[in-house]
Parts: structure tokens; sequence; C-alpha cells
């Protein structure tokens, strides 16, 4: 299982950072996504940095267990409002986007779950 997480993490990992990139450049469809969810382009760069730490998080709960977990659950919550707010404006023909950034948090924060001995224990595990 832990195997599994360690894929999953660097696969959501990677997602996050990718979108997190866009937020952070005002790429245009990170500035048209925004706009078409009614969120304030001011609202991109404190998004990005939740996607980024999310990502960060992910990767060092390699070795610590309760970090990947917190970072997991952060992106789950992040993705499930993410969804709502597609939903909110009635953009459905987008929501597969946010819908799959939420089931590899949930696959992630799954496999972490069950792959770790002791989520207590802080000391790293490499």
């Amino acid at each position: 299982m832990f195997t599994g997480y360690v894929a999953a993490a660097v696969v959501a990992a990677a997602m996050n950072v990718w979108a997190a990139s866009t937020d952070f450049r005002r790429a245009e469809s990170a500035m048209a996504n925004a706009t078409k969810v009614e969120v304030p382009p001011s609202w991109l760069l404190p998004l990005g940095a939740l996607k980024f730490a999310g990502a960060i998080g992910l990767i060092a709960g390699i070795a610590v267990p309760l970090v990947g977990v917190a970072a997991a659950i952060g992106l789950v919550l992040f993705f499930v409002c993410a969804i709502f707010a597609h939903l909110r404006v009635s953009w459905y023909s987008a929501l597969p986007f946010p819908i799959a950034f939420l089931l590899v948090a949930v696959v992630a924060l799954v496999l972490r779950l069950v792959s770790a001995d002791n989520l207590w224990d802080l000391s790293p595990h490499v």
C-alpha cells in the first residue's frame, strides 16, 4: 500500500504543481476559469498557494505520514469546494477537471491512511 501512496502522491503533486503554476502565472485558462466560476482574479495567488502547499505536503507525507494525511485532506476539501463553485454557476462541462483532482487526492488520502503504521509517529520513514 505504501508504494501505491507514493505513486498517488507523486501524481497528485504533479497535477497540483501544474495547476498552481497556471494560477501563479495568471495563465489565460486560469483567468477564464476564475471568471466563469465568479472568483475574483485576486484569489488566484492564494488558491495557487493552497494547491502548491498540498503538493509539497503529499511529497513530505512519504516520510511523515501525518503531513501526508493533512495535505490530502486539505486537497480533498479544496476540490470539493471547487466542484461546488462549478455547480453554483451551472458549469457542468468543466466538472471533470476538479473531479479528477478530487479523486486523485482521495486515493492519496486512503492509501496514506492504510499504509501508515502509526500516524502520530513524526519521525521520518524513508
